[in-house]
């Protein structure tokens, strides 16, 4: 006997945010799933993550990822329960990454999916691979060992210190044995991050509006990497307190997301010039062959408790849209995601 049809409800991109998204963006429809063909699997999702990198897939352009359409479900990592499935790899019951996110469930192909395994999830909660063994986690990871090729004692700044990706950069790097300098949006978040997290110093950006000058005074020997989320007067406080032949990894750019327009350039830009500054742009994708080291690495930092993990939970699939417009407004301590059921 054939398995019922599912009804699902998805979140849709109704219309193109201009600045900060709002409400009105986005769309509940309600639709349904017929059962798994060969090689599928039914998954209902348990955790949706929400990232800033969407806010770009918000725009119709040609760009490293597609466009997100209007009228269709948004997507993104997810951790979901199978189901159903009619592919020999997966069973009801198992747990799973995928990227079919946004919506109550999904029906995937098996083969894209990565099977959480049972040993793990007694050790470390499911959403972890959603931000510490998940995207965010290899983007830390990648960034400090593969591109800055981060050293024993050398002086990192780091910005947007508080989220997903900052915060495990600011960790990882006390682990590789730097001083790590970074910033964030609140006085709670630097407590946060000085006292639980054990970073060397914190500058809460919005109460310093001459950042470079904060800089300066808690790097006064200069910095040698910087792990950029933020771009615009951090990105210009890093060059005027770089030292020669610093690494900068552009990670994102979060102050420029919403402008509407594209952000002026850093006004003292010749500085990587005089410095011989090492920029390097970075996608996560490309570091992907990383996975296998980066999770057995992490894992293991995470079980050993040198990396602690904090989640900043929204609960229900219809406040997914909220919890994405609270990425831009600093709602979020470490990893933004939404619970479902």
């Amino acid at each position: 006997m054939p398995s019922p049809v599912t009804r699902a409800l998805e979140i849709h991109l109704k219309s193109r945010p201009a600045g900060l998204p709002n409400l009105g963006n986005f769309e509940r429809v309600e639709t349904r799933l017929d059962p798994p063909q060969p090689g599928q699997a039914l998954v209902r999702n348990l955790w949706i993550s929400v990232d800033p990198y969407m806010r770009g897939r918000m725009v119709d352009r040609e760009s490293y990822i597609p466009p997100f359409q209007l009228g269709q479900a948004l997507d993104g990592a997810a951790v979901g329960i199978v189901e159903q499935s009619a592919d020999p790899a997966l069973k009801a019951g198992d747990l799973v990454v995928h990227f079919s996110s946004w919506r109550s469930h999904a029906l995937i192909d098996a083969a894209t999916a990565m099977k959480i395994e049972a040993d793990a999830m007694g050790k470390i909660p499911v959403q972890a691979y959603l931000g510490a063994l998940g995207f965010p986690g290899l983007t830390a990871y990648a960034g400090l060992r593969r591109i800055a090729k981060l050293q024993h004692g050398e002086t990192m700044f780091v910005s947007a210190a508080s989220g997903a990706v900052g915060s495990l950069v600011a960790q990882i790097a006390k682990l590789m044995g730097a001083r790590v300098i970074a910033t964030a949006g609140s006085d709670d978040k630097v407590r946060w991050l000085t006292n639980e997290l054990c970073i060397d110093a914190a500058i809460n950006y919005r109460d310093n509006p001459d950042l470079g000058a904060a800089l300066a005074a808690v790097a006064p020997e200069g910095i040698d990497v910087y792990f950029d989320n933020a771009g615009g007067n951090h990105l210009e406080a890093a060059l005027a307190a770089a030292n020669p032949k610093a690494r900068f990894i552009l990670c994102g750019m979060i102050s420029g997301y919403n402008t509407g327009s594209a952000p002026a350039g850093p006004a003292n830009i010749f500085l990587a010039v005089e410095k011989r500054i090492t920029l390097q742009g970075m996608l996560v994708s490309d570091h992907v062959d990383l996975m296998p080291d980066f999770l057995r690495d992490m894992s293991g930092w995470i079980s050993d408790g040198h990396i602690k993990l904090r989640d900043t939970v929204v609960h229900g699939l219809e406040k997914a849209p909220e919890a994405f417009i609270g990425l831009f407004e600093g709602a979020n301590v470490g990893k933004m995601l939404v619970r479902l059921g």
